[in-house]
């Protein structure tokens, strides 16, 4: 019996309808702080639990991690969260590489991986690059701009023409409106509406479904037309496209929209908001914002970034990976069990669903040093090599690593390089600024910024 097992500590327990509104209401409005405290409170793994039996457990231990992600990998699948087609992710991304599980998983990753290649991706160096000058050529002029905004279209513009060869810069607006309302969607989860039935046409609900309809319609036409032109691009989309099973069956045109919708999700939320989270760190530490700018001066004298310099460009690099240590784009991820299994010293029952807290892990004062301070130095060459690999996750971990993350970091480097050896950003008059924890860690409401043009230290250039 699951009541006889060595089971986590679990925090107050929810007994009826009232309960569960209330801790719908609490994690809602202040869901890290709710986990945060959990932790606090209950250690490294605790649970919520419903009449007696558990609902979810909270896991931040790095060793428990690697447990889940790596040395027990086989005995988790993706939970219900992300799989589930009435009232998962799935229900609006499809099957693809974040919600499949199984042969059909592996066999989708394969056929993604060499598109994400390194030698791959670094012929998506100059489009990085590219489409980041485009965003700031529109800044001339301006005094005042959304980051949160320029962030999104730039690394959406980036994605589309990385691995589907298109332009999307006349839509980008209506997909970026269509992704933000599938966040709020998600988010959504997070509180009383998840306890409604799912024919109840919710504002999220009716906003979601609007927008999956819009994703559908552009990414159904990208695919129609990539058939009719018959042309191999040497792209993802081609990859897929082109794409046989054992039976010599190809992948259906639904197939290939879960991918890309899946792509177009990922490819850009999470590196759009490891920027925008830089930008606010650095401009409350102006300290470090100069050490990066000393680096970029040195190496690119005012001219723009290219693949070859991120080799010299180390402490940018460092300030991106404390960025996404303090702000993990993807705060949080879950699995189910499919079988009785132990995590450390406590039993997990089969089908019980495991979310790992990362917000929490890399804030942990076991594992960090001052954690709640803005180090990039942490990430030297000599210092990371000390860090428990498990106690810095910003992309996962293991097998279901994700798969896009050397895009992303390339990506991250390139777009912060060529825009801080341009400009300084700081927060407009009144910006406060939150996170808002849906599918990713979001700046709750936007990021107002004002634009400060800026010059290169002309005496750190070598002569």
């Amino acid at each position: 019996m699951i009541n006889e097992r060595h089971l986590p500590p679990a925090a107050r327990p929810i007994n009826n309808i009232i309960d569960m509104l209330k801790f719908f209401r609490n994690i809602r409005g202040n869901l890290l702080g709710v986990l945060v405290q959990g932790f606090k409170d209950y250690g490294d793994l605790f649970m919520f639990e419903v009449k007696g039996q558990p609902l979810q457990y909270m896991m931040a231990h790095p060793d428990h991690i690697q447990e889940v992600t790596v040395r027990q990998a086989d005995k988790f699948v993706k939970s219900p969260d992300y799989s589930d087609r009435r009232k998962g992710i799935a229900r609006f991304l499809g099957s693809g590489l974040l919600t499949s599980d199984g042969e059909f998983w592996k066999r989708q990753r394969k056929l993604v991986a060499p598109a994400l290649h390194t030698k791959r991706i670094e012929a998506y160096a100059q489009t990085m690059v590219d489409s980041t000058s485009k965003m700031l050529d529109g800044w001339e002029g301006r005094r005042e701009i959304d980051v949160d905004e320029e962030m999104m279209q730039t690394t959406l513009a980036i994605v589309a023409k990385s691995l589907f060869n298109v332009d999307v810069s006349r839509e980008s607006q209506r997909i970026g409106d269509a992704m933000t309302a599938l966040q709020n969607m998600f988010g959504s989860s997070n509180g009383p509406e998840a306890l409604l039935p799912w024919w109840i046409p919710t504002p999220n609900r009716y906003a979601a479904n609007q927008a999956v309809r819009i994703l559908n319609e552009i990414v159904y036409r990208i695919i129609r037309e990539r058939r009719e032109s018959n042309e191999d691009l040497g792209d993802l989309l081609s990859m897929l496209l082109l794409a046989r099973d054992d039976a010599g069956q190809g992948m259906t045109d639904e197939q290939v929209r879960d991918e890309a919708v899946t792509m177009f999700l990922a490819g850009h939320e999470t590196t759009a908001n490891a920027l925008n989270w830089t930008w606010v760190l650095l401009a409350q530490h102006p300290e470090i914002e100069a050490k990066l700018h000393d680096e970029l001066d040195r190496v690119l004298a005012g001219r723009t970034p290219t693949l070859a310099d991120l080799k010299q460009l180390p402490y940018t690099e460092m300030v991106i990976k404390e960025s996404m240590r303090l702000y993990p784009p993807a705060f949080t991820f879950s699995r189910s069990a499919t079988e009785d299994l132990k995590i450390g010293e406590y039993d997990v029952p089969k089908d019980s669903v495991i979310t790992v807290v990362s917000y929490y892990t890399h804030r942990s004062a076991e594992w960090w040093d001052e954690p709640e301070k803005f180090m990039p130095e942490r990430f030297s060459a000599e210092n990371e090599k000390n860090l428990h690999r498990y106690a810095y996750i910003p992309f996962g971990a293991g097998p279901r690593v994700c798969i896009g993350n050397s895009f992303a970091m390339m990506e991250a480097q390139l777009m912060l390089a060529a825009i801080a050896q341009r400009y300084q950003l700081r927060l407009a008059p009144g910006q406060v600024v939150e996170p808002d924890p849906l599918l990713t860690l979001r700046p709750k409401g936007g990021l107002r910024m004002r634009v400060e043009a800026r010059v290169a230290n002309r005496s750190l250039i070598p002569s």
